[in-house]
């Protein structure tokens, strides 16, 4: 079996575990503050949605999939009064989360399976920073649709 879809495998198994431990990282980290307004399960959730279908999102799910999901929750994000900023950081957290989980339990020996891992390394890296860009969009339409609702009420 391919390194990279042993270790999507490994991920996946591991999803709910990952997603907890993610939270609890998010939860302590000092430069997330403004997501304590995001409901406990409602961003474990997410994080787990990730882990759980990354197969899925690195190999057949398409760019506006990844749209449509992410500018979904950066939408979301905004309306519960997370920071920008925070919400990037949170993301590159999920990545970072996801690799350090990856380093401490993958054991890669062979040449070939670093190059096997080097492809998923692409690809992770091409979903999250998808992730990041739509998440931002969605954080942006948000403010824009506030304000256009502020502009057409004092026009009242």
């Amino acid at each position: 079996m391919p390194l990279a879809h042993r270790l999507v495998q490994l991920i996946e198994m591991h999803s709910d575990r990952l997603a907890e431990t993610m939270l609890m990282k998010l939860q302590s980290c000092e430069k997330c503050p403004t997501f304590k307004n995001v409901p406990r399960e409602e961003f474990r959730q997410r994080v787990y949605e990730v882990y759980e279908h990354l197969g899925e999102w690195l190999t057949s799910k398409k760019e506006e999939d990844v749209e449509r999901r992410y500018t979904e929750i950066g939408m979301q994000r905004k309306r519960q009064g997370v920071v920008l900023s925070e919400l990037m950081y949170a993301i590159i957290l999920t990545r970072e989360h996801l690799w350090d989980y990856l380093q401490h339990e993958a054991n890669l020996e062979k040449p070939a399976e670093v190059f096997g891992e080097l492809e998923m390394l692409q690809l992770l890296e091409q979903f999250f920073d998808r992730a990041m860009y739509y998440a931002a969009r969605g954080y942006e339409q948000a403010r824009v649709a506030r304000e256009s609702e502020k502009v057409h009420v004092m026009g009242r």
